[in-house]
């Protein structure tokens, strides 16, 4: 949600209301409030997302939803295992994880990420040039 004193500033330089939870200079957990006004969120994601009209329209449950009057909500996520490596004094959130990745990212028991088939793909995400 942006700060109620960037309301009707550009979007692209508003502040959000988030915050974070942190022990001994160790994040252990963040969170936001939400988008609960259903002009704003349209605003963002016709205005500044670019979301196309079409997809506009399967998105119209969720601000018909904003529409009958959402109260402000906001959430926290913890990191039981930042805690947890916190407590034990563990210098890498790695040495309490019981499947942790590799430096790279990468899932040593998988081998995940992996390449997915374009078919797959095709129709269920946007095209965005990236690869």
């Amino acid at each position: 949600m942006p700060d109620p004193r960037d309301r009707d500033s550009d979007l692209k330089f508003a502040r959000s209301l988030h915050y974070d939870m942190v022990v001994n200079g160790t994040e252990i957990g963040g969170g936001s409030v939400r988008i609960h006004d259903p002009e704003l969120q349209v605003s963002i994601l016709r205005d500044f997302l670019k979301t196309p009209e079409n997809e506009l329209d399967s998105l119209e449950f969720f601000v018909n939803a904003l529409k009958s009057g959402c109260p402000p909500h906001a959430g926290i996520a913890l990191g039981f295992d930042r805690m947890l490596a916190v407590a034990l004094g563990e210098p890498s959130v790695r040495d309490v994880m019981a499947f942790p990745k590799t430096g790279g990212g990468v899932d040593a028991m998988s081998g995940a990420p992996s390449a997915v088939d374009e078919a797959f793909l095709k129709g269920r995400y946007k095209e965005t040039g990236r690869v």
